[in-house]
């Protein structure tokens, strides 16, 4: 397989396995694999449109709206008017929030941490400094 191919399908496994362990350590918060990565998404990126969040994530919209809807019942996220356009919702992380949200970032810190240990800083660096460059790229087309 060309290198270019084992990378992305190397990328893809990482990413599947993360989500996957990351949900099964999480799933005693009450949450779904869809609903602590919009909230952490939101604790990174801070407030955006639906429009927005919904790439960030990749979901459709419709979906995002029933996930937003259950995010707001739960008392989590707030939806406020844009004030350049009113057509607009933004999307904010609401003070009760916090307390889940650090949980889910401590046990997802953990996990990181377990599987990056023994991985020289430096290399973690570049690997991350290229992941970056592919996903601006990608975010550009």
């Amino acid at each position: 397989m060309p290198t270019g191919q084992e990378f992305a399908a190397q990328l893809g496994r990482v990413a599947r396995r993360w989500r996957t362990q990351l949900d099964a350590r999480v799933k005693h918060l009450g949450l779904t694999q869809a609903r602590w990565a919009t909230l952490l998404c939101l604790r990174r990126a801070g407030p955006m449109s639906q429009t927005d969040l919904a790439v960030q994530i990749g979901i459709e919209g419709p979906t995002l709206v029933r996930l937003l809807d259950a995010l707001q019942a739960q008392g989590l996220i707030k939806r406020c008017d844009s004030e350049t356009d009113r057509r607009v919702k933004i999307i904010h992380l609401s003070k009760g929030a916090t307390p889940l949200i650090e949980r889910i970032a401590a046990i997802a810190d953990e996990l990181t941490q377990e599987v990056t240990e023994g991985i020289p800083p430096e290399d973690l660096a570049t690997a991350e400094r290229v992941l970056r460059q592919i996903g601006d790229r990608l975010e550009r087309h």
